[in-house]
Order: C-alpha cells, then structure tokens, then sequence
C-alpha cells in the first residue's frame, strides 16, 4: 500500500514537472510567435507607382525590419497598365503576399482572405486606428466580411485644397491681387499677362494647361468640372445630397458651363493646343519651365513640377489656389466633409504562405510607434524632442519641403500610404500630432511668393480662401468613386464605354468652334443615353443606398 502511494507520488510529480515544462515550452512558443522577428520578406503589389520607393534600402525602412523583422519587396504596373496586372494575375491565381488595388476583381476572384478573425485575435492597433469607421472596412451589404484595410488618413483634417484654379503669383501680384470669384475672373488675369509677357525663358509663354493622359482625364478634367460648379469630389457620379441618388456626372447639365468656358479659352488662344494629347511627363516639363500661367488641376498632379520650380527659387513662377467658379452662384465644394473613405485598401492574397505574420505587420503599422516613424522619420536625425514635444530643425524641414529626394533618401513617407495611417491633426495620446501636416506648418512650407500672395488676400493658407466644410454639401454617402463596382456588372461595362465616349467627346467640344460647341455637347450626350449612361445612374444609385446601409448597421 505504501509503496503504492509512493509511486502515484513519483507519478503526480511527473506528470505536473511535465506539465509544467510544457506550459512553460508552450507560453514560450506563443510569445515567439506574437513577437517573430524573424526575417521575412513580403512582396506587395500597389496600383499606385511610388517614385520615392528605395528598395526598402532607406534609414526608415531599416527601422521598420529592426522593429518587425520584415523587408518589403513591392511592384507597380509597369506602363500604368494595372487592369492587364491583375488580370495576369487572377489568371494565374498567382498572387503577391499583399495587394493594393483591384478590389472590384480580386474579392470576387478569391483573391484576397477574410481579415474578420485577425482583426479579433491580433488587431489592437487596427481597431484603435479605424476607431468608429471600423465597420466603413466592410466589404458589402451581401458579403459584410472586411477584406482590406483602408488606405488614406483616418480622421485627416484638410489644411489645404486638393485642387482648383492655380494661378501663377507673378500673374496675380501683376494684375494687383484682384477679386477671384468666378473663371471670368482667372481669365482676365492670364489673358491680360500673356499679351504683356508672350514669351518666358524664350518659349511661348502657355495661358491655361490641362492634363488628360490616360486615366488622369478623369481627375485632371472631370473634377474640375465638379469643383467649378459647386459640387464635391465623387468620381464620375454626382450624388443628389437631397435623395441620394446618383447619376452618370457628365449628364448632369451644370457641367456643361466648366467645358464651355475651356472652348472659349481655346477659342481666344489661351488653351495649350497640346492639352488633350500631351503625355503626363510633358506637361509637368512644361510646369517646371515656368511658362505655364495657369493650371486647372489637383495638387498632388503638380506638386513635383512645382517643387522643382521652388527648387530653382523660381517662386513667383509657382502657384496660388483659388476656388473660382463658372458663375458666382456656387461655391466651391472642395473641403465638403465625407468622413473617412476607405475606398480603396491593402488586402492579404490567398498566396501569401504566412497571413499571419504579414497581419501582424500590418497591425504594427497602425500603431504609433509605426505612425510616428512612417511622418516623421527618425528621432535624432529627422526631428528631435525638445520639452517632450516633437520638433523638425529648421534646416530638416527646408530639406523635407524643397528636396524632391528627401523621401527617397530618408524613408520619411514613404510607406505611409498606402498602408493604414492617421489623418493630419490627429493628436496622439501625448497630446501631439501624428503627422507634422498642421495647418501653421503649411502656412510656414509655403514659398516667399505664395506668403505674399497670401498676405494680400488676408490669408495664412489657401484653405483660407475657400468656402468651408459647413457652407457647402456634406457627403453622407462618403466619396462615391469609392464605391465598389462589381468587375461583371454591367455598370462596370457600361461605365467603361461611356467614360470612353465623354473622354473622345469632350476634347471634340472643347476643341470645336464656339459656334460648334453646343452640336458636339448634345452628340456626346446623345451617345451617352444611347450607351447605357442613365441605366447606371439607377443601378449605382442601389449600391450607394447598400453602402449607407452597411455603414449605418451594428
């Protein structure tokens, strides 16, 4: 007998030594795999070229592997052909390990795997980064499961516009800092100093240029037919604020007066005769000349030429912003509030032999650590704490705002977009700002030139001139180009052919004598009906209403 309770003794500490080193074995395994640094390298995919990508070579992307293990290998379309790419690739069902763009094909392909359970089970920084807007991931009303996280800044405040009528300073300050309300208005000021300046550096001087390569038609000119006629960016719909239907945009009638007055401008030799034909790279060339006076276009499309121009202290040669309209019955509409959008986002394919670890990272990113380093670089090299704040030297921040290679060599912003991130004028828990994008340092970024122009309208910022978010219509709906347009519907199809038909017919109209004007807009409008254009207002207009649904469920 006691030689039996003497072995269950023996026994008993077996058994519990064994459980005790396995549970030690296993708590040390889970802690391996919740902090692997393990080297690992991820390959991504991104619609969206990144000129400042430095082969994850940059001092910020050495931090980023030091911090999580993980290298980044990431490619681009090559010739801007991203339908053809993902086409390939769903082809093949041969995918990288992450993907930016192509939703609309890859979910319904299977592509990309359902994040729901890693959200619950590693995603702290995700659900404290999306906060509110967690449920806007979702992919549709049919499939609520969220496949992507959302690029573009959570909870961003806009400091500046994204686009307008620019007009160079020396022509404003020459023309004696008038009123500009109305394209009238804009147009006195070009007119006027191209007839007393014809040439610039021994070239034409250029009154009015317009990009419309490719698919930047679509932001280049049919935005600004929104943004003149008092209505906010939604892709090509507009969006009745009142009813919430949705409508082809170029059917809406107030576009018409935007296109009009670019035929008069061409009419009268103001229009650069190589607009509607020019490459991308040779419009900015024309830009970074400075013989261009005045541009209708948005920011982030010119923003290199004119650094280049800031670069070479050409400053009265850059540009103002103003948010002139046909006629002074509307107002501006580009800092319409539509929340967060998360039109378009990262997902993780069903290639990717490790979504574990390549969730993980992507939780890394949303967190503040990751935040802090993606905006403001390095602590000690790109800014430094000074009374526990966050400061950039003033010689740091000369570099960042006039080095066109001060990304590509430092890292700073560079794998901010597309991957999750904080708006501007998000403070963090200390109390200090996510990104170094405030509205005071904006007012500081800003050339001589550009603070003098300013200065004379009683402006810090060119958001100044603009009508604000609560004078104009809120977006509800959020921004309806981010809507998710099933590859196979037939809004997809119709919709390609007629952006088609109003790309080829507005160049036709724009180009066409005065007198001509008004038989190439009803043509166009009549090939648009004929297409299918009004039938997809109604069909969109069903998604919009899934959209808000969804959005506005539990």
């Amino acid at each position: 007998m006691k030689r039996n309770k003497i072995f269950s003794l023996i026994l008993v500490t077996f058994v519990t030594a064994s459980l005790m080193a396995g549970c030690k074995k296993s708590t040390a395994n889970n802690e391996k795999s919740k902090n692997d640094k393990s080297p690992i390298t991820l390959t991504v995919f991104s619609k969206d070229v990144n000129n400042n990508y430095e082969d994850f070579k940059s001092p910020v992307a050495k931090e980023i592997t030091k911090a999580t293990g993980v290298k980044l290998k990431m490619e681009y379309p090559v010739g801007g052909n991203l339908d053809q790419k993902i086409g390939l690739m769903i082809a093949g069902n041969d995918y990288p390990d992450m993907i930016y763009g192509g939703q609309e094909k890859l979910i319904p392909a299977g592509a990309f795997i359902k994040l729901d359970n890693y959200i619950n089970k590693y995603g702290k920084n995700v659900k404290a980064l999306y906060g509110k807007y967690l449920s806007r991931l979702k992919y549709s009303k049919k499939d609520p499961s969220i496949y992507m996280l959302g690029a573009f800044g959570v909870d961003a405040q806009a400091f500046e516009p994204t686009g307008g009528v620019e007009l160079q300073v020396r022509a404003v300050k020459e023309a004696g800092y008038p009123e500009i309300k109305t394209l009238a208005d804009a147009e006195k000021i070009i007119k006027s100093y191209v007839a007393k300046h014809p040439k610039t550096n021994g070239q034409p001087t250029i009154g009015l240029s317009i990009i419309a390569d490719d698919w930047r038609w679509q932001s280049a000119v049919g935005n600004m037919s929104a943004f003149t006629t008092g209505k906010p960016d939604d892709g090509q719909w507009y969006v009745n604020p009142d009813t919430k239907e949705a409508e082809y945009r170029f059917l809406n009638p107030d576009q018409k007066g935007y296109f009009k007055w670019l035929n008069h401008m061409n009419s009268i030799g103001l229009l650069d005769k190589d607009s509607f034909v020019q490459k991308y790279d040779q419009y900015t060339a024309k830009i970074s000349s400075g013989r261009v006076v005045a541009l209708n276009d948005q920011l982030w499309q010119y923003r290199d030429a004119q650094l280049a121009l800031t670069s070479n202290k050409k400053y009265d040669e850059t540009y103002g912003m103003f948010p002139a309209q046909v006629n002074d019955s509307t107002k501006c509409a580009d800092f319409a509030d539509a929340g967060y959008n998360p039109s378009y986002g990262i997902g993780i394919t069903t290639s990717c032999k490790n979504p574990e670890r390549a969730f993980k990272f992507l939780d890394w990113m949303c967190s503040d650590k990751a935040q802090i380093l993606n905006h403001w670089g390095i602590e000690g090299k790109n800014y430094k704490v000074v009374n526990g704040k966050r400061v950039i030297p003033k010689d740091e921040m000369e570099k960042r705002v006039n080095d066109k290679n001060y990304a590509k060599e430092t890292g700073v912003g560079v794998y901010a977009y597309p991957f999750p991130e904080r708006g501007d004028g998000v403070k963090d828990s200390s109390g200090q700002f996510y990104t170094p994008n405030t509205e005071a340092q904006i007012a500081k970024n800003y050339n001589v030139a550009q603070k003098e122009l300013l200065k004379k309208y009683n402006a810090n910022t060119f958001k100044d001139l603009y009508p604000k978010a609560n004078e104009v219509v809120q977006q509800s709906w959020g921004k309806a180009w981010g809507v998710t347009v099933p590859s196979d519907s037939d809004i997809s199809v119709i919709l390609n052919k007629c952006n088609d038909i109003t790309k080829a017919g507005i160049s036709k109209a724009v180009l066409a004598s005065p007198s001509n004007f008004d038989k190439q807009w009803n043509a166009m409008q009549s090939q648009l009906k004929a297409a299918g254009a009004e039938k997809i207002g109604k069909e969109f207009t069903k998604l919009l209403q899934d959209r808000l649904s969804l959005w506005n469920s539990k």
